[in-house]
């Protein structure tokens, strides 16, 4: 990719469309991680954050020679630990978890510290610039990482030096998080989508802006996750009870009739349709 051509913040857009349009095999996740950064300044040298994403493939690289990374998980993670907590000095934000810029991913290359799924995405940056199999796992309240070989699997914190989680940890996680009568289960160890770690990286931040009122600002979170997932109906319903909420009624109704057209949820439909007679009755 020709990051020296994004220069304004259309030209960053088109290039979020463009992973929005294409398979999700195909997008890079640090790639679009960092045209998401890039957004809120679009005249920042991005080039300066790719070129040390490849120093950081090229680290993982000089720590995997000599380890038997071919044949063992635990010298796969304790490469990336080396490349990423030893040598760059990445670690969680324990402090100020909830600074909107530990899901930056240019701040957080910047600081050496952010959330568990900016980190996550440079631990997957690195795992797969080796062809090493990683997934994101969509765990409540806790982005985590499943490493894969052969019949061998680990569950990964990134936000905790790479340290690898057992069951029991995991149970302990997920209560904190959901409640002593949650239980772990088969859907918290699937990975996701590369789509849906983007829309999870987004929607830490639109959540943030939510409690803090700054809804204007959680709209463009919103329309950045739709360049991402043009086809997600639920996307779009956010989108528009967000516009309506600020009085982009225009906005709103465009994005409810794109959630019409997508979703397959009839109650909902017809929820949405009321909510659309009532909102262009206000128009006119």
């Amino acid at each position: 990719m020709n990051w020296s051509s994004a220069s304004g913040r259309q030209e960053l857009e088109a290039k979020l469309r463009r992973f929005g349009s294409g398979s999700d095999s195909a997008i890079n996740l640090a790639d679009a991680a960092l045209l998401i950064a890039a957004l809120d300044s679009p005249k920042a040298p991005i080039e300066v954050y790719q070129e040390h994403l490849r120093e950081l493939a090229r680290d993982t690289a000089e720590q995997a020679v000599g380890r038997r990374c071919d044949s063992s998980l635990e010298e796969r993670i304790e490469s990336l630990r080396a490349t990423l907590v030893d040598r760059h000095g990445y670690a969680g934000d324990q402090e100020t978890y909830d600074d909107l810029q530990n899901a930056n991913l240019m701040r957080v290359i910047d600081r050496r510290k952010g959330l568990p799924i900016a980190l996550g995405i440079l631990y997957i940056h690195c795992a797969r610039s080796q062809s090493w199999t990683v997934s994101g796992l969509n765990f409540p309240g806790h982005f985590m990482l499943r490493f894969d070989l052969g019949s061998e699997r680990a569950i990964v914190d990134p936000f905790n030096e790479a340290k690898v989680r057992d069951t029991a940890e995991l149970r302990t996680i997920l209560k904190a998080f959901a409640g002593n009568e949650a239980e772990l289960k088969p859907e918290h160890y699937t990975p996701m989508l590369n789509r849906d770690i983007l829309i999870r990286l987004l929607n830490n931040n639109k959540l943030r802006l939510m409690q803090d009122k700054r809804v204007n600002q959680a709209v463009e979170m919103i329309e950045t996750m739709l360049m991402i997932a043009p086809e997600r109906a639920g996307i779009w319903h956010d989108a528009g009870a967000l516009h309506a909420r600020v009085g982009n009624l225009r906005a709103a109704i465009l994005a409810f009739e794109h959630y019409m057209d997508l979703s397959h949820d009839s109650d909902m439909k017809n929820q949405t349709a009321d909510l659309l007679a009532e909102l262009k009755a206000r128009l006119n």
